[in-house]
């Protein structure tokens, strides 16, 4: 691979940004492709980004090797659903970061061995942003602390973003948003109420709906632009 190759990939890499890497058989010529222009590029490099599999092309002329960053889950509320979820996630292979700036519930006693954060959400993003490879899970019902990452969520397009509430809730939550200058198409994003509609009642159940819907907006997440409403047809 060529310097100024492996010096781009790992931009990528630390820019958790998707791109793939495609290898000429014949020639050993190689390219790199970033998801953000993927869809100039058909799709078999569409397809091979979404699932994350590398492999020889159709016509086994060009090689693609994907690079995706590892999934997470930044939950806003330490809560007794995070409890639940903080385990769950790591079990089915997403990193998972709480941040609650109410000290009284973000205790390291309560969350041991979690990436635990008691700051306000803008404080905490500012320093480890959301990215496309995040989902976003709103749960203190709090719009003092929810609303922030939710908008900053939906501008930078994680691949889900959910809070929890009732619909009136939720409509309250559309008003402050539109206000705030968001766009009513990318609102439309947000799961709410949060989680797979499995009958959940209890802080587990809940949790285990939560995760559900992560997984299936993982496993079928549109690209990037796609997400952010900037392609026709998003």
């Amino acid at each position: 691979m060529r310097a100024e190759l492996l010096r781009a990939l790992n931009a990528e890499r630390v820019g958790r940004r998707g791109c793939a890497v495609l290898t000429d058989i014949v020639s050993g010529d190689q390219r790199l492709v970033r998801e953000a222009d993927a869809d100039a590029e058909g799709d078999v490099v569409l397809r091979a980004l979404r699932t994350g599999r590398s492999g020889l092309t159709d016509d086994a002329k060009t090689f693609l090797n994907v690079y995706l960053p590892p999934p997470r889950i930044v939950v806003i509320g330490a809560v007794h659903i995070s409890q639940s979820l903080a385990p769950m996630a790591r079990l089915a292979g997403f990193d998972i970061a709480i941040i609650d700036p109410r000290t009284a519930f973000a205790t390291p006693d309560r969350f041991r061995d979690v990436d635990l954060a008691a700051e306000w959400p803008e404080d905490v993003l500012r320093n480890r942003p959301l990215d496309p490879y995040t989902a976003l899970v709103a749960i203190t019902h709090d719009p003092k602390i929810d609303d922030h990452p939710l908008i900053e969520a939906l501008r930078v397009g994680c691949f889900y973003v959910g809070a929890l509430g009732s619909r009136k809730t939720h409509a309250k939550r559309v008003e402050r948003l539109l206000a705030a200058g968001v766009p009513q198409y990318r609102i439309d994003r947000i799961e709410a109420p949060i989680g797979v509609d499995i009958g959940a009642s209890t802080p587990a159940e809940i949790a285990v709906a939560i995760l559900a819907s992560v997984i299936a907006a993982f496993r079928g997440r549109k690209m990037h632009a796609e997400r952010r409403g900037e392609v026709p047809g998003a």
